[in-house]
């Protein structure tokens, strides 16, 4: 018995021992704000000193990027430490299952190491199957605290996150007249045109930005009064880039450049990332590092599922060459983009080329920059780097992120560049295939094959007989080439079992536009395909050749009035359609009579709106 209470007091010991040798992580997260907004890393429309500080006291990431661009598929990564692309995530709050008995969530494995959690802020997992709150100790509620470590044992090590929204695009919606900073003082975007009311936006937002720093003070003031600075690692970065237009929801530096500030506290200085505090670090971070990074410093277990790299403390791993990022669906809007960067050059493939990045999307419309931005592009007042956002695009893009941080100018053809661009295209094909890259279908094609065999998409991506990835990535190679000596491979591989091949065929008979005129028969058979997504791109085919078009038509139709498996696809078609659907879509319009979508006017409602009906 003696003995017994012995080894208790000894375990109790050292159980108390390791909670001290542990440091507490704090992690404040802000929203919408790319490093342009923070005053350390050279942005002069906000001031934001208390961020300032704290990168005087300890080191301030060069290279850190989102890997989504946009909150939900971002947080996804961060609460698996896993790529969305990877688990079939990345559709903006589309909640698709994953195998929850696979992939643990991180704090998980913190509380089993020990550490209280708290989260009372933001979750937005985008991830079906459990509770986003059913992971945290500490999740909110009735008399909430921002700040979750006073919810803790005494002397228990915590992991923290306090959440801040003063900085999310919401703030920059509504009246602009009367911003809290001067307009004339702003600093536009180049692709931005200088314009009153987009001078005004960004003012309006800069304040916001401004109150969001205060926010981080009062979060900072609050540990030090309850005597913990000293004790705690604190890391600040934003959640993704923001928020004027073509920054937030896509993938150029403006939305996926983020500041990342780490303080970490004398007694833990050996795991400064740095000689000293004050210093830059450059070494890339992706988001997706974070969560393995955080279970090291917390001496927590860390899963084989885990896809990212510790950047920081004992366990950090050698510098990666690359960051990964990826857009899909936004809201209603569809788009399918891969980018791969070091942290100087950017290559971005695009595999909806088709549609304009600037889509109308009714909640980005809110800030009243968008549509001032839009209105002057429709007047035929913007140049070629004010109007690219709203024309369709090219299959690939290359950018000099040190020359062209706002990405306008696209190097892709420049043959003195050849051999970077090769080294970029061949690793974002090696990581697609590492990772499992589930975008190579489109978004319902993929959910229902996953469905129809009791799977999830994570699976199914995973079993090559259902997805055979590097047949679809060399099928969309073929496609985004724009080669019409591709014509007759195209034109055979209409008639593929597979559905997905038959997917990037059409695509790339549509690609070609007039070079594809001789396949008007595979086109008339795809308005047949039991694919819908392969009849609505066949239709617009058609339609472009001014080829059968009254079969064309009739197909779109059809699909609109007798239903559809894809009707989010179905209504972006029309969009890009343009004049020719607009018969079609004042019908739907007098029969249906429903203009709204999630976050305001639809896209039919939109196009009606446009045209006065």
């Amino acid at each position: 018995m003696f003995r017994h209470l012995i080894a208790l007091l000894c375990l109790m010991g050292y159980t108390v021992l390791q909670a001290a040798d542990r440091p507490n992580i704090l992690w404040i997260t802000s929203e919408d704000n790319g490093i342009s907004w923070v005053s350390c890393y050279g942005g002069t429309n906000a001031q934001t000193p208390a961020i300032d500080q704290l990168a005087k006291e300890g080191f301030r990431y060069t290279n850190c990027y989102d890997n989504a661009a946009v909150c939900a598929p971002t947080r996804s990564c961060w609460i698996t430490g896993m790529y969305a692309i990877s688990n079939g995530t990345q559709p903006m709050r589309s909640r698709n299952l994953i195998p929850h008995n696979r992939i643990p969530y991180y704090p998980d494995l913190l509380k089993k190491a020990g550490y209280h959690t708290s989260n009372p802020g933001k979750t937005d997992y985008n991830i079906g199957g459990r509770e986003d709150k059913e992971c945290w100790d500490y999740k909110g509620g009735k008399k909430q605290t921002q700040f979750g470590w006073r919810k803790r044992k005494e002397g228990q090590p915590f992991f923290a996150i306090v959440n801040i929204g003063d900085s999310h695009e919401s703030r920059a919606h509504g009246d602009v007249s009367k911003p809290p900073k001067d307009p004339a003082k702003m600093k536009l975007f180049s692709y931005h045109p200088d314009l009153p009311v987009i001078r005004a936006n960004y003012a309006k937002y800069a304040g916001a930005v401004e109150n969001m720093d205060r926010k981080v003070a009062a979060t900072l003031k609050a540990l030090k009064d309850d005597g913990l600075y000293e004790d705690t690692i604190i890391i600040y970065n934003s959640d993704h880039g923001g928020v004027m237009a073509r920054s937030k929801r896509f993938l150029y530096s403006s939305g996926v450049h983020c500041p990342l500030v780490v303080r970490i506290p004398e007694k833990w200085k050996h795991l400064y990332p740095a000689a000293r505090p004050g210093m830059t670090v450059d070494r890339i971070v992706s988001f997706v590092d974070m969560p393995k990074t955080w279970l090291s410093l917390a001496g927590a277990p860390i899963p084989e599922s885990l896809q990212g790299t510790v950047f920081l403390g004992d366990g950090t791993e050698p510098d990666p060459k690359y960051h990964l990022g990826f857009r899909e669906r936004a809201d209603e809007r569809l788009d399918n983009v891969r980018l791969l960067r070091d942290g100087r050059w950017a290559y971005h493939r695009n595999y909806m080329p088709f549609a304009p990045a600037g889509q109308h999307l009714a909640y980005l419309w809110k800030a009243k920059a968008t549509p001032a931005w839009e209105q002057h592009h429709r007047e035929g007042k913007t140049n070629e780097i004010t109007g690219r956002f709203f024309r369709p695009r090219v299959s690939e893009e290359f950018y000099d992120n040190e020359a062209d941080f706002d990405n306008v100018h696209n190097l892709i053809d420049r043959p003195e560049h050849s051999r970077k661009i090769a080294e970029l295209k061949a690793e974002l094909r090696r990581r697609q295939l590492e990772l499992y890259d589930t975008g190579l279908l489109p978004e319902k094609m993929r959910e229902r094959r996953a469905a129809a065999n009791e799977m999830t998409i994570y699976e199914m991506a995973r079993n090559r007989k259902l997805y055979p990835l590097a047949q679809y990535l060399d099928a969309a190679d073929v496609a985004l080439a724009r080669d019409a000596s591709n014509l007759e491979a195209l034109t055979n591989q209409m008639s593929h079992q597979d559905e997905g091949m038959r997917w990037w065929a059409v695509v790339g008979l549509h690609l070609l536009e007039d070079n594809a005129a001789q396949s008007t028969g595979v086109l008339v058979r795809g308005l047949s395909d039991e694919a819908h997504e392969i009849r609505m791109m066949s239709a617009w085919t058609l339609v472009r050749l001014k080829s059968e078009q009254a079969a064309a038509m009739k197909c779109l139709d059809e699909l609109l009035f007798g239903g559809t498996h894809n009707e989010v696809m179905l209504h972006n078609v029309l969009d890009w359609m343009g004049e020719p659907a607009l018969p079609l879509v004042k019908k739907y319009i007098a029969q249906d009579g429903n203009r709204q979508g999630r976050y305001g006017i639809g896209i039919l409602g939109r196009i009606a709106e446009l045209q006065g009906w």
